[in-house]
């Protein structure tokens, strides 16, 4: 009889022959025939799924450096009980260098030949070449699960927080991280699912209350169904990937591209670099390079890959992650633009007169080589005197000319009246333990306006070629307001004393004129938020019905294929008009535009939501602790059962409940957005400043409830009558008095005309 060697027999045998690990040396060495060798296969596939076995996987790296985010081999600890690992693909002259791997709560437990995907940081002057830290282990992409949990016999049950999801799954005793019952924790899948019985998982994290902070984004990403975790064929299609060669590639690797990002960017997409023509057909006149990585070399239609990112349609980003589009292996290591890396790209050079206006363009499909990684707080301190070592160098050769450039734009832009919105971006800044610690407004600068515009003018340039060349795409479209919206907003306007003008067509520089008069008024706000209101929805779409709010004719997303799958479309349908290779836009891609265009722009409206969930909930853990306090503000939002109260220290948005602001009946008028007592006459309208307190904050569902103190500096008065027994005779008043007063501001409209 054939002994079938047990999960620990081959697991010691595979550690003592690291050379010999595939199936049939595994077989050959147990004596394995026929029927015995799929009970083999079984074996390995659980061992698989236990996490307790990998795949072996190859990896790349850069010449005497590592890429950020590199594949290593755990060598195991050294006698100061540090846990280290080498690099799998050291191209360098140099000695190898070793990498130290800081292990943070719920990781694995690593041993000697392990092999694990880690993000690297070098170190200067220290004992070992770099720190790294476990992304994952290779081979391992177990089902992710978030829940509560509920302790039960030998262990628990987990209860996923997923809606209409009913299927628990068994904790075993040895897996529950001493969770606590009514916990949230992350789990993972343990072993393959069972047709008897409850499938098993073992806690991986343990994230406390599930009104935590840390938990509200991973709540957020499972209530809106947004996919965070890949499946096992795409990481091993991006574990696989090689970097571009130079091929037929323009090489631009000389050429002193940078990239400009937030500080804590998460990766980097874009990068530029501009120039004055020396052409003196075009005195004064400027060039400009847009490189964008090439994402489409490693992502080809109907791959894993390609599958995978359609689906996702966006990357999704909160305040403590973010959701990728595509694997690390790529959107943080081989498609994003690090210093000093070659990485394959897309570039566009575009030729701009002293006006701003764009003469000509053309793209290539080039390699290039980032000079430097910068933030836009650290370049605009360098343009306004005050430059740090890294941007010393790069001043007069890179950032001045950027500048420059933009200045020129500057021009253009004054000249196409885009919508000029004044909404300030909130920053929350939070703790290694999820906790809110600051919520800010972010600085709107020249360096962040600056890439805004190059963007743009590289997104108007691929649309146009794929137009000349009539070549299909996706087109990102922004229709005009409708005419209920418009008039709401011309309500608005007339409440705050401003106007509108009416009886042409709507252009957005009418826009900027009702926004120009409410600028640095009491009515700033409330104007800009109404305008925001009043827009449409953009969307993706293979017609071009042009941008409104960009007031542009011609527009596609071109700049950011590794977080938006419309923009790998872009970047497909420039590689197939220009005859660059075969990974061009694919019959199957061009049949399916239609489709492609509803489903990532459901994507995008999913994340969006999901964000701003998250954004609520953390508003409302961090007010949580100050229920009680007062706090300045303005009417932002009228409904039938309430008013809506921007908090001005936040950014917040919190209800005074109808039924809380007096005892009498408010009546509400949907076009005007107001709220009138009944007895007391007291109006509540929009852009209105208030005084609240604090009455409740609920960080599970981000619900802020506010009491009213006082109307522009007035305290309220005291509203008569009872909201009981005679309501539905004052709401019959109130609706007749609603419709008066509507019927009388029509008619003074009327009369002012004359």
């Amino acid at each position: 009889m054939v002994h079938i060697p047990s999960k620990q027999e081959i697991l010691n045998w595979i550690s003592e022959n690291p050379t010999k690990t595939n199936k049939r040396d595994i077989a050959k060495a147990f004596g394995l025939k026929g029927a015995a060798r799929i009970d083999l296969k079984r074996m390995l596939r659980e061992l698989e799924a236990d996490g307790d076995l990998q795949k072996r996987q190859r990896s790349y790296g850069d010449p005497e450096s590592l890429p950020p985010v590199s594949m290593l081999e755990i060598v195991g600890p050294n006698s100061d009980g540090d846990l280290l690992a080498r690099p799998l693909e050291w191209q360098g002259q140099g000695e190898e260098p070793t990498i130290l791997i800081v292990d943070k709560d719920g990781d694995p437990a690593l041993g000697a030949g392990n092999r694990i995907l880690a993000r690297l940081r070098k170190l200067e002057n220290e004992e070992h070449g770099y720190e790294g830290r476990l992304i994952r282990q290779i081979g391992s992409n177990p089902l992710k699960l978030v829940g509560i949990f509920r302790t039960g016999h030998e262990g628990g049950r987990l209860v996923p927080i997923d809606k209409g999801s009913d299927k628990e799954w068994q904790i075993a005793a040895g897996a529950t991280l001493e969770a606590r019952d009514g916990e949230l924790v992350e789990a993972q899948q343990v072993g393959p699912k069972s047709r008897m019985g409850l499938p098993r998982a073992k806690i991986v994290a343990r994230l406390g209350d599930p009104s935590s902070p840390k938990a509200v984004s991973l709540i957020a990403i499972h209530q809106h169904g947004i996919p965070d975790s890949f499946p096992d064929e795409v990481i091993a299609q991006a574990d696989k990937a090689k970097p571009a060669s130079l091929g037929k590639r323009l090489d631009l690797r000389e050429m002193p591209l940078v990239t400009i990002d937030p500080p804590d960017a998460r990766d980097h997409d874009d990068a530029c670099f501009a120039q004055a023509d020396d052409d003196a057909t075009n005195p004064n006149g400027h060039i400009v390079w847009v490189a964008i990585a090439d994402v489409a070399f490693y992502v080809t239609p109907g791959s894993a890959l390609d599958r995978e990112a359609r689906k996702r349609g966006n990357s999704s980003y909160f305040p403590d992650r973010v959701v990728p589009m595509l694997p690390d292996r790529l959107s943080g290591d081989l498609c994003s633009l690090h210093e000093g890396v070659e990485r394959a790209c897309i570039a566009v050079r575009m030729v701009l007169d002293k006006d701003g206006n764009k003469l000509s363009h053309t793209f290539h499909r080039a390699m290039m080589k980032s000079h430097a990684s910068l933030a836009y707080t650290d370049v605009q301190s360098a343009m306004d005197g005050d430059v740090n070592e890294k941007c010393a160098p790069l001043l007069d050769e890179v950032i001045r000319p950027l500048y420059a450039a933009y200045d020129v734009l500057v021009k253009a832009r004054e000249r196409r009246q885009p919508l000029e919105l004044n909404l300030p971006e909130r920053r929350i800044e939070l703790s290694d333990e999820g906790k809110v610690t600051s919520i800010s407004f972010r600085d709107r600068l020249d360096a962040h306006r600056l890439i805004e515009e190059f963007m743009v003018l590289a997104n108007v340039a691929a649309a146009e070629t794929l137009i000349e060349k009539e070549q299909p795409l996706l087109f990102r479209v922004h229709e005009e307001p409708s005419v209920e919206k418009l008039e709401a907003l011309r309500e608005t306007a007339i409440s705050a004393g401003l106007a509108l003008a009416k009886g042409q067509v709507l252009k957005t520089r009418h826009l900027n004129q009702l926004l120009a008069q409410a600028a640095k008024t009491e009515h700033d706000e409330l104007i800009n938020i109404s305008t925001l209101r009043s827009m449409t929805q953009a969307y993706y779409s293979p017609e071009n019905f042009s941008h409104f709010g960009l007031a542009l004719k011609n527009y596609g997303h071109f700049t950011s294929p590794i977080r938006r799958y419309a923009d790998l479309i872009v970047h497909r349908a420039l590689i197939a008009a220009h005859g660059w290779g075969k990974d061009g836009l694919s019959p199957e891609d061009v049949a399916q535009l239609d489709d492609t265009a509803k489903q990532i722009s459901d994507t995008e409206r999913r994340s969006m939501v999901a964000e701003r969930d998250t954004t609520d909930r953390y508003l409302a853990s961090y007010l949580s602790e100050r229920v009680g306090d007062e706090f300045q503000g303005r009417v932002a939002g009228i409904a039938r059962f309430g008013a809506f109260i921007k908090l001005d220290e936040t950014g917040a948005d919190g209800l005074v409940p109808v039924a809380t602001i007096g005892r009498e009946y408010f009546v509400h008028d949907p076009e005007a957005s107001t709220l009138t007592g009944e007895h007391s006459g007291l109006k509540i309208s929009l852009g209105q400043r208030a005084l609240v307190r604090l009455a409740e904050a609920t960080p599970v569902t981000g619900g802020i409830t506010l009491e009213l103190l006082e109307l522009d500096g007035k305290a309220l008065p005291k509203g008569g009558g009872s909201r009981g027994g005679k309501s539905h005779k004052g709401r019959r008043v109130g609706q007749a008095r609603a419709k008066n007063a509507k019927m009388n501001r029509k008619v003074a409209r009327k009369r002012a005309k004359k």
